[in-house]
């Protein structure tokens, strides 16, 4: 049921429009309280006896894109108790809606509240101005700062490692309570003598999630010897494939070879990836003359002395971090690939096409990204479509013929661009 708007409801509960008024970019609103009487703060008692009144001019949340000015018709009270030591009291509204010596509605002291949580100081300002509620960032601070932070609990699992307060400039150690899901301390260096005097006020810590470097357990060891040390699942998925991906880079060549694709045919590569095979023989030049020079015993830095190359780059080719081909990038469309090769398949290739009926899906990636591995799988099965062609075409027997056509097949729908 449709009910129709008064003009009482634009304005704070227990509050009447008086007077009404426009002055350029604010609207002014003389409002008056519904109450007849008021309580004393020194002793509660109810007070009706009038003594004066006076205006409280305040600022309320925004109407129509234009701020809103607030003129509350306030009232003194006698306070008629015998033992109270005041005399004359000054109205008091509601907490929930207006506290004493405010200067902001409560509703509007809420939203300014959650903008300073959610944005800081100068960012919340400047979208405090576009919603045309005017605060300062120092206003915003001191907001935060009153209504203070909820009580400490004191942790049972943590989570300590550094983090940047400027990138490869300084670097401070953060500490998070994991079954609350909160960060609760924030230190100034990642240094272990700092971690260890935080530790050593919370014995009450039994689990400590950390890094595998050694400064946070020594420590750990020191403040809380009976805790116990787990290594966080971030670091440990981030060690292991590190450590597979270096494994793969230093088999390379044995893998190649392994597999049959040690010689490659230049004939097959498109223009860019005959750019990035003429990088690869020229490393591959560079990373036999290293090679050799260590297999005859000569030591890092003399090969750095010969060849004019830099400690790193020797070293990497020692490791076998050099024998790449191609660069490998990911796609976005990994997991979408079914559901293409699906479409393609159909006679649907129509780039833009697929990125609007592929949108509802892909959670906020940025089209051109899209755009870009569409165009990057199209251009790779068309590619491979004409080695398809060229293979086919082979004079071979019937049965070969369609073992080859199905082996083709398959590669060519595997291919992910």
């Amino acid at each position: 049921m449709v009910h129709s708007l008064r003009p009482s409801a634009v304005v704070p509960r227990g509050f009447v429009i008086v007077e009404t008024a426009s002055a350029g970019d604010a609207i002014i609103l003389t409002v008056r309280s519904t109450d007849i009487s008021s309580g004393c703060p020194g002793c509660g008692t109810r007070s009706g006896r009038i003594h004066s009144r006076y205006h409280r001019r305040l600022t309320d949340l925004p109407i129509a894109g234009k701020s809103v000015r607030l003129v509350i018709a306030a009232r003194r009270f006698h306070c008629d108790a015998v033992l109270c030591d005041r005399r004359i009291f000054t109205e008091r509204f509601q907490a929930d809606v207006l506290a004493p010596w405010a200067r902001r509605t409560a509703r509007l002291d809420h939203i300014v509240h959650h903008l300073g949580l959610a944005l800081g100081g100068r960012p919340a300002a400047t979208i405090a101005r576009r919603l045309m509620v005017p605060v300062s960032n120092d206003t915003l601070l001191r907001v935060v700062r009153r209504r203070g932070t909820p009580r400490f609990i004191p942790p049972t699992v943590i989570g300590i490692d550094d983090w940047a307060w400027q990138r490869n400039q300084r670097y401070g150690t953060i500490i998070c309570d994991l079954e609350r899901r909160k960060t609760i301390a924030l230190l100034p260096d990642r240094e272990p003598a700092t971690a260890q005097a935080w530790l050593s006020d919370q014995h009450q810590i039994n689990i400590v999630a950390r890094d595998r470097g050694g400064a946070y357990a020594v420590a750990t060891a020191k403040a809380l010897p009976e805790a116990t040390q787990v290594a966080d699942r971030w670091h440990l998925m981030e060690n292991a494939s590190r450590a597979f991906l270096d494994a793969v880079r230093n088999s390379m060549r044995q893998i190649r070879t392994a597999i049959g694709s040690a010689t490659i045919n230049p004939e097959l590569l498109t223009a860019a990836e005959q750019i990035q095979y003429q990088g690869y023989l020229h490393r591959e030049d560079t990373n036999t003359t290293i090679l050799d020079l260590a297999k005859s015993g000569v030591a890092i830095k003399e090969i750095v002395r010969r060849t004019g190359h830099s400690r790193g780059l020797v070293r990497r080719v020692l490791r076998g971090q050099r024998s790449d081909v191609f660069r490998v990038r990911e796609n976005s469309l990994e997991i979408y690939l079914p559901w293409l090769d699906a479409q393609w398949s159909a006679g649907h290739r129509n780039g833009t096409q697929l990125w609007r009926e592929l949108s509802p899906r892909l959670s906020g990636l940025y089209r051109p990204v899209v755009a870009r591995d569409l165009n990057r799988v199209a251009c790779h099965r068309r590619r491979l479509g004409v080695h398809l062609n060229r293979w086919l075409k082979w004079p071979t027997s019937e049965t070969g013929k369609s073992e080859r056509a199905k082996v083709a097949l398959l590669v060519f729908f595997s291919a992910n661009g």
